[in-house]
């Protein structure tokens, strides 16, 4: 029978500590809720008495039914010198009406003296008198030994100590904390070992990354007797972050058959992982192992052949596992397997080494000598794809397009944008204002468009990124910009090249509007050939 391993998120609390992360209250009460949908074991909705925010949190939440999550709230032992019934704070822990409350502690004896400023004595009373206090409250108290390897390593007698001075008090889990994230894996193994061996209570594990260690150091506790891991989603965290719980969860149940969480929520954890990212406002880590973008993306035309045989010549697990996708990267790099692949997912039947496929290849390398790269842009290799095979169904000419931008004293630049299309023998003038020349060009094409195709209205442009090519040429380098599109359900991404960045955008931006449209009209490809807009 497999063992299981208890999953404890703390994204909301240790999570919100890192750079850059910061939740509205809101946003905490959806990802708790995704959380719990997911099938956390436990979620840590942050420390109580600490904020306005995470006071009114625990009020929201006594009002939210969760299926599968145990609520906790986190904080630390009572003061110095003070009975845990007279301290504010620990009371704001009772008043959250969690089912769970987690307390850390001192167990570093560097931190006893130097930090708290009181006696080893002291310490373990106030250790023991909150646990004890809560205990006789709360259904269920974790212990956080802070700073427990650094300790241990330190003094261990006076670490162990601290753990026995919390499970004496009632703590159901003494969790072993690396708060300053720079203890090795061999470390956590021997010390999580020693410790299992003297203390009855189980044991969790709590890592930082300060050394790129955080998910090797959780997964080596495990192998030791950890029975619970704590985390947060994508790795957010105070620093270089906490473990990264989207590494911990598939390691431990695909590769050391461990039980953890419902038997369907792996297959759920990469829309978790870009869920938080989503409401964090975050840019998800492409090359984050098992749900990174880039995770299953093979570039290499060997690669790509290989894969498409068996997909365990480059690939560790079946990406559908945790579910993401496999993705096959055009480039100069690419094969005619590559091609092939691209090919059928639009239901399109190349061979290997048909004319077209050859062609194709040919210019993709062209193509990216210039300057283009498909592996970010692949609607624009789609459309590139289409014109070869003759599948392309042409939607507009353009004409003429033209950007003025004037700047008036000490007021905002005015820019405008003049765009000249001919659609269906119609010939359409028009003239937009816009916060800067993409802007201003985005909506002079969309009025342009809009009598013709009013499905347009769902497209947005929702991301632009603009990268030189060839630095050393200073000024005179090519710039190439990649737009990101949306119509709400579907993303993509198009890609345009040209030293002037203006004439760059408006490809990409064409790009992404032929696209969508195209996508959205046909359903996939349409019937006729050639294309003014994409460079072939």
């Amino acid at each position: 029978m497999q063992q299981r391993i208890a999953i404890y998120d703390t994204t909301l609390r240790d999570g919100s500590q890192g750079e850059g992360v910061s939740f509205s209250l809101e946003d905490k009460v959806r990802i708790a809720r995704k959380l719990d949908e997911f099938g956390m074991d436990y979620i840590e909705g942050g420390w109580p008495g600490s904020n306005p925010k995470d006071i009114e949190f625990f009020e929201r939440v006594k009002k939210v039914r969760f299926d599968h999550a145990r609520m906790a709230a986190f904080g630390s032992t009572r003061r110095p010198h003070r009975a845990a019934a007279e301290d504010e704070l620990v009371q704001m822990l009772v008043q959250a009406e969690t089912p769970v409350v987690t307390i850390f502690g001192k167990s570093w004896d560097f931190h006893v003296t130097h930090a708290l400023k009181v006696s080893y004595e002291e310490n373990l009373a106030m250790i023991h008198d909150t646990v004890s206090y809560l205990a006789a409250r709360v259904p269920e108290v974790i212990y956080d030994a802070e700073h427990f390897f650094d300790g241990y390593k330190h003094n261990p007698d006076y670490a162990l100590q601290c753990l026995r001075a919390a499970q004496s008090a009632g703590a159901a889990v003494l969790v072993l904390c690396d708060t300053n994230g720079g203890t090795l894996p061999y470390e956590i193994e021997e010390i999580v070992r020693a410790v299992g061996s003297q203390v009855e209570a189980p044991i969790g594990i709590h890592t930082h990354n300060d050394a790129g260690c955080g998910v090797a150091n959780a997964l080596f506790a495990v192998r030791s007797g950890a029975v619970h891991v704590q985390g947060t989603v994508n790795g957010y965290g105070e620093r270089c972050g906490n473990a990264n719980l989207c590494s911990i969860i598939p390691n431990l149940s695909l590769k050391m058959d461990y039980q953890c969480l419902l038997p369907d929520s792996l297959k759920h954890l990469t829309a978790l992982s870009q869920y938080v990212d989503e409401i964090a406002n975050l840019t998800p880590h492409t090359r984050q192992p098992f749900v990174g973008r880039s995770a299953f993306a093979h570039k290499g035309g060997v690669h790509v052949d290989a894969v498409l045989k068996h997909r365990a010549t480059y690939e560790h697990i079946d990406p559908e596992c945790v579910g993401n996708s496999r993705r096959m990267l055009v480039s100069e790099l690419s094969g005619g397997s590559t091609i092939v692949n691209k090919a059928a997912s639009h239901a399109l039947d190349l061979a290997k080494n048909s004319p077209e496929t050859r062609e194709l290849l040919k210019k993709v390398a062209k193509l990216e000598s210039d300057g283009y790269s498909f592996e970010g842009a692949e609607a624009s290799f789609e459309l590139l794809l289409m014109q070869t095979v003759g599948t392309y169904r042409k939607l507009f000419d353009v004409e003429s397009f033209r950007v003025i931008v004037e700047k008036r004293g000490e007021r905002e630049p005015i820019t405008e944008a003049t765009v000249k299309l001919k659609v269906n023998g119609s010939e359409q003038l028009v003239v937009a204002e816009g916060d800067g020349p993409v802007h201003a060009l985005d909506l002079a094409l969309r009025k342009a468009l809009r009598d013709f195709y009013p499905e347009l209205a769902d497209i947005k442009l929702t991301d632009f990124k603009v990268r030189v090519v060839n630095v050393r040429e200073g000024t005179a380098a090519k710039v190439r910009t990649i737009i990101d599109s949306s119509d709400g359900d579907r993303t993509w991404s198009t890609i345009g090249v040209s030293t002037n960045m203006i004439e760059a955008s408006w490809h990409a931006l064409l790009d992404g509007v032929l696209y969508g449209l195209l996508r959205d009209s046909a359903g996939a490809v349409a019937e006729e050939e050639g294309s003014a807009q994409t460079p072939a």
